[in-house]
């Protein structure tokens, strides 16, 4: 089978986060054709892993792709358009998979004389939480690489261009939830009661002033109000409590901790303020995506010697990337594969992975392996 009609059929049977069982066979299956010399089932959940070794000693290099898909309806006609409602690849995970699956066909055919390659297949990378349960998994703690690589396609660049960055590489990410409990009244004796409306536009104001726009700045802050909802539609009620939902994007994991203690201080002040009860909680954590100067400079070889159009990025991107974690805990790096001027967006409803660019994928890791065994 083609990697490209591999890559079609990953597309249209797509799997939410911590539910890729099916997705985790058809990658078990391919990479049994391959003939590793072991492959690792059950990681961190649905995760699983292939290990190529040569015959002498050497780095121990992960390969890492992403099992899940989004919650999104796709809008496309093609003959492989999804076939389970409203969930679809529009992150080009299915092209990351096949990615993989292309270069254990390169390893099968052209094993390795030294070292190790494992290529990794995480779960749950949309929510952040694959990664931190593959890195607490005692399967995984056995491996112990020397080095960790992962790719993303980025739609707007030419297709095939490499694009990496030293240091942040994607920022620090994490959405909280803030609910505020005050009292009902009826709407003609709002002093009777305690509407937290006041105390919900003061919170959102001092919260959208801690943002910092800059980009050249190390303490760039972006913070989007993603859901607000106050009281209900009863128009003889003054509403009583409200739920406002932010996210917060800093470019390391240190500045976000830093704004983090930030907001929190500023509900409970605000909360006193207004005598209200209150309550935060903080969900989908991605850690900052650190590329290490080592790694960085593996990457910008092999695009070199492979001779690939090279950008080295000034900012980091704006998403989030649960690859963060396994960099903040192993030496690493992301690096960016162009995908197309005109590709739709990510997370776009007609996003689809242009499978042109998989043989360039599979040249890269596999020359960061050969340039890694050095």
């Amino acid at each position: 089978m083609k990697l490209s009609d591999f890559r079609k059929k990953l597309h249209a049977y797509p799997e939410l986060s911590g539910k890729e069982t099916e997705t985790a066979k058809k990658i078990e299956a391919e990479l049994e054709k391959c003939r590793p010399q072991k492959i690792i089932k059950g990681l961190g959940g649905n995760g699983l892993a292939a290990i190529f070794e040569g015959k002498k000693s050497g780095k121990t290099i992960v390969f890492r792709a992403e099992l899940d898909a989004l919650p999104i309806r796709e809008v496309n006609t093609f003959e492989y358009v999804s076939k389970n409602p409203n969930v679809s690849h529009k992150c080009g995970h299915d092209g990351h998979m096949s990615i993989l699956i292309g270069l254990a066909r390169d390893l099968l055919k052209n094993p390795p004389q030294k070292g190790k390659v494992l290529l990794l297949f995480q779960p749950a990378e949309e929510t952040g939480e694959g990664a931190k349960a593959i890195l607490n998994d005692t399967k995984f703690k056995e491996i112990n690489p020397d080095f960790i690589f992962a790719l993303h396609n980025i739609p707007g660049e030419k297709k095939g261009k490499i694009i990496c960055k030293k240091g942040s590489f994607t920022p620090a990410v994490s959405s909280v939830v803030i609910k505020l409990q005050g009292k009902t009244s009826h709407a003609a004796e709002p002093e009777n009661g305690l509407n937290p409306d006041l105390a919900l536009a003061e919170l959102i104001s001092t919260l959208k002033k801690m943002e910092i726009q800059d980009e050249n700045r190390e303490d760039f802050t972006v913070i989007a109000t993603v859901f607000c909802h106050l009281g209900s539609k009863d128009y003889g009620i003054s509403a009583g409590e409200a739920e406002v939902h932010f996210t917060i994007r800093c470019w390391t994991s240190d500045q976000l901790d830093f704004r983090k203690k930030e907001i929190e201080k500023s509900i409970t002040s605000i909360s006193q303020k207004y005598h209200l009860q209150a309550s935060a909680e903080w969900i989908y954590d991605f850690a900052a995506n650190k590329n290490d100067q080592d790694a960085f400079t593996l990457i910008q070889k092999a695009s070199q010697q492979n001779g690939f159009d090279f950008l080295e990025k000034k900012y980091p991107f704006k998403w989030g990337e649960d690859f963060g974690v396994f960099t903040q805990n192993q030496k690493g790096a992301m690096f960016g594969l162009g995908s197309g001027k005109n590709t739709p967006a990510l997370h776009n409803p007609d996003y689809d992975f242009p499978d042109e660019i998989i043989p360039v994928g599979v040249k890269m890791f596999r020359k960061i392996f050969e340039l890694a065994q050095e």
